[in-house]
């Protein structure tokens, strides 16, 4: 059974199913914002419920600790007794998994719903009374329609409710994302029962966001805005790097060019740096099922202009490691290049889709030698996604970033780390091959700085040395 409660009796119970990036966070908060309400967050995972009862959490996110600390065992609590919060619950959020499908129809651009399709047989098989289901993964738009389906064939005649409630997070600042989120969107029903359901989750988040940024529409539409929004900020990230590739070309500044188009109105500066490329568990995952959506909805001439987004942002990968190569005389066989990040941004441990894991991968296939520094990833994280043994002699685990640049060739900025821009980097060139490069893939450092020193240094749409 779930953790007693040990404070006078809440007026409201949330479970949430699955304790990972979205989940954890954001039930941490709606616990912190509202000590009213308990908050059971469930998972058949033991290793990670274990890790959010421990001091060691098992995602890094600024700021998450003291939110589970102030609140965990109060009106927070982490379980795996899954049926038993069901029962127990009000309102049941669903934040599992939804991988892209890796097999059969839709392959490498749908959704696997499998995982939601699992919850939502379960909250069917358990609930004798009706919940409010809020939809809180990332899943094609009308899957409301499909848990929907499945809630009413318990032949019980439970009429429950299925909203919509995207999350909009930034790792690295989810925490800051959910204490002062830009909106927050809730889709329901447009029946009396569905606007009513709408209303009770409204007036959790009401406890600290502003009305007026709870927005609220039907179903379809907040399913919808989910990938669309990712969408347009993958776009403007591979428009970028597009550009990127031709101010090398011409000699223009990317960064100039950037300032310059976001200093109107009408565009904006933000997301326009040009890097290696994005990654993230959320924006390829959701613009390959926004492309799988339009072309199971008729529509391939957007299915493809789409698609260009995720082709682009794959391009850059694979151009920057390239561009590694032919720097270093069109051979990087038994060199030692060193990586510093790994994971996918700064201020978090994951790695999906990480634009390092294509860069390794692609000078391991030339044969190189990589020492990997990382402040957060583990090694274990690191072999896993490499697809590699714990002591391939091809791969070494550094404890710092002078020790991954000692002997190097090239050393190469694929995370956005702060403390790499205050590097001794004096210290860094006298330990390195000379000649000493840096390839810039996050435009982090001070160039001029580094030529002083003695570097050679490549950036992403800079004027070539």
């Amino acid at each position: 059974m779930p953790p007693e409660e040990t404070s006078p009796p809440f007026n409201l119970r949330i479970c949430c199913i699955g304790a990972g990036y979205v989940g954890g966070p954001t039930m941490a908060m709606i616990a912190s914002k509202c000590p009213h309400i308990r908050v059971d967050v469930v998972d058949l995972n033991e290793k990670r419920i274990a890790a959010w009862n421990s001091a060691e959490l098992p995602i890094y996110e600024p700021g998450l600790d003291e939110v589970v600390a102030g609140a965990r065992g109060k009106n927070l609590f982490f379980s795996t007794e899954v049926k038993d919060s069901i029962h127990a619950a009000d309102i049941i959020f669903v934040s599992v998994n939804t991988p892209t499908k890796t097999f059969g129809v839709g392959a490498h651009k749908a959704a696997d719903l499998r995982f939601v399709e699992s919850v939502a047989r379960t909250i069917a098989e358990v609930a004798d009374s009706p919940k409010i289901i809020v939809e809180k993964s990332t899943i094609p738009v009308r899957t409301a329609a499909t848990i929907q389906t499945i809630l009413e064939s318990s032949e019980k005649g439970l009429k429950h409710q299925v909203l919509s409630n995207p999350e909009f997070l930034a790792e690295g600042t989810a925490m800051a994302d959910l204490g002062d989120p830009d909106r927050i969107l809730i889709g329901g029903e447009q029946t009396p029962e569905g606007l009513a359901a709408v209303e009770k989750l409204v007036s959790v988040y009401a406890n600290w966001v502003p009305r007026e940024r709870i927005l609220t529409t039907n179903l379809w539409s907040s399913e919808l805005s989910k990938l669309v929004a990712n969408a347009f900020l993958a776009q403007r990230i591979s428009s970028i790097n597009s550009i990127s590739a031709l101010c090398e070309q011409t000699g223009a500044d990317v960064d100039e060019v950037a300032r310059a188009i976001g200093s109107d109105s009408r565009i904006g500066p933000k997301f326009l740096k040009a890097s290696v490329g994005f990654g993230g568990s959320c924006f390829q995952k959701d613009v390959l099922n926004l492309v799988y959506l339009c072309g199971h909805f008729g529509l391939p001439e957007v299915a493809a202009y789409w698609e260009q987004v995720i082709q682009m942002n794959d391009w850059q990968k694979h151009r920057f490691a390239e561009r590694v190569l032919r720097t270093l005389f069109n051979t990087v066989t038994g060199k030692r290049i060193a990586i510093l990040g790994f994971a996918f941004k700064k201020d978090t441990n994951d790695t999906r889709e990480s634009a390092a894991i294509y860069v390794c991968r692609d000078l391991l296939e030339e044969r190189a030698s990589i020492s990997i520094y990382d402040p957060k990833v583990s090694k274990e994280q690191i072999c896993q996604d490499l697809g590699i043994g714990p002591d391939d002699p091809r791969v070494e685990f550094a404890d710092s970033a002078s020790q991954a640049a000692a002997d190097a060739h090239a050393l190469l900025v694929l995370t956005e780390w702060d403390e790499f821009r205050s590097l001794d980097f004096e210290a860094i060139f006298q330990s390195m091959v000379k000649p000493a490069w840096i390839f810039d893939g996050r435009s982090l450092l001070d160039h001029a700085r580094l030529r002083e020193i003695g570097f050679k240094v490549y950036s992403i749409g800079k004027p070539l040395p």
